[in-house]
C-alpha cells in the first residue's frame, strides 16, 4: 500500500506541474483556478510522500517521487505544451524509468 501512496504522490507532482504550465497561458479567473489546482496538488503530493516515508526508506521514497515527477513533467510538456521530442530526451526518460523500476525491485 505504501508503494501505491508513493506513486499517487508522484502523480500529484505531475498534476501540479501541469497546473503550473496552464497558469502560463490562462487569464483572469481561469488562472486563479489553475493556481488553486497547483496548490492542492502540491499539498497532496507532499502529504502523501511523507506518509509513504513513514514505512519506506527515504533513500527510496525521494528518488522515486522525483523520478515520477520528472518523467511526468517531461511527458506533460511534450503532450500538452508542444515541447520538443528527440532521441536523447526519450533515451534519458527511459533510463529514469528503468532506475525507478530498479529501486522498486531492490527495495
Amino acid at each position: 500500500m505504501n508503494w501505491v501512496i508513493l506513486i499517487v504522490a508522484g502523480l500529484m507532482e505531475v498534476a501540479f506541474t501541469f497546473c503550473l504550465g496552464k497558469t502560463k497561458v490562462a487569464e483572469g479567473a481561469e488562472r486563479l483556478w489553475w493556481w488553486g489546482g497547483f496548490l492542492v496538488a502540491l499539498a497532496l503530493s507532499m502529504v502523501l510522500m511523507a506518509k509513504a516515508a513513514e514505512k519506506l526508506p527515504i533513500g527510496t521514497v525521494y528518488p522515486v517521487w522525483t523520478g515520477i515527477g520528472a518523467v511526468g513533467a517531461v511527458l506533460v510538456g511534450i503532450i500538452f505544451f508542444g515541447e520538443p521530442t528527440n532521441f536523447w530526451r526519450i533515451f534519458f526518460i527511459t533510463t529514469l524509468i528503468l532506475s525507478i523500476v530498479g529501486l522498486k525491485a531492490i527495495g
